[in-house]
């Protein structure tokens, strides 16, 4: 009869940490460099060259859209502070990643927040989407609008804004993002891999069984935002 008050309380200090780290981040936001997304463009396509770095179009599409794998992240109207702050954690070696890292190395301070500035203006279309059944669907609805309290875990809308919308400059958007790309990073948290941000994802991830994981992904995968829609090949 115990279990749920501490779940209670897990999820509370989870919850106040997480607008902790919205705060931060927002005071961090207002002091960082402003990037100009007309030079982040010539990166995206280009590169540096000098610096041994390749295009970011190559990867990610000018576009932002990815190639629709889930191997690389869509980018495209994602928050420039919190893509900015990606890349500074690989070039740090805070985050790692055997092809991001010297990528983020290789870019200077300003490079890195003029492309992270181009990425978050583009709107890039969105690819066909499998299918996914209804059972894995509604489970991810239920842990991304309710949670689980049974596992002590907050929905993921209480972060990451209502229906994955993302809440810049710190949260990124869920909404739209591969559901492959998602689910490798829950797992990253899950398994300690990824240590980047504060203890709020990891304690999620260890939480989620792998089914859990699935039906998340699946479901942000397939919601949109209201400014996403007009990208969405499903019209």
């Amino acid at each position: 009869m115990t279990a749920a008050p501490v779940n209670r309380l897990s999820l509370a200090v989870v919850v106040i940490g997480s607008f902790g780290l919205l705060g931060i981040a927002i005071a961090a936001a207002q002091t960082s460099p402003q990037g100009d997304p007309n030079r982040g463009a010539v990166v995206a396509a280009q590169g540096v060259p000098k610096a041994g770095v390749p295009a970011c179009a190559q990867c990610h599409a000018y576009t932002g859209s990815s190639d629709g794998s889930g191997a690389f992240p869509r980018l495209a109207g994602q928050s420039a502070y919190y893509l900015g702050k990606e890349l500074a954690d690989y070039a740090g070696g805070v985050r790692s990643n055997a092809i991001m890292t010297p990528i983020a190395k290789g870019l200077g301070a300003t490079e890195r927040a003029d492309v992270a500035a181009y990425y978050a203006e583009v709107k890039g279309p969105f690819l066909p989407l499998a299918d996914v059944s209804s059972a894995l669907f509604k489970r991810g609805e239920q842990l991304a609008k309710v949670g689980d309290e049974s596992k002590g875990l907050q929905s993921c809308d209480n972060c990451h804004g209502p229906g994955g919308a993302g809440q810049p400059p710190a949260i990124p958007y869920l909404a739209g993002q591969y559901g492959p790309y998602i689910a490798m990073q829950l797992r990253m948290w899950q398994r300690g891999y990824r240590r980047n941000s504060d203890d709020a994802m990891a304690y999620i991830a260890k939480r989620l069984s792998d089914g859990d994981i699935d039906a998340v992904a699946a479901y942000f995968q397939q919601v949109r935002r209201a400014d996403q829609l007009a990208q969405d090949s499903r019209k």
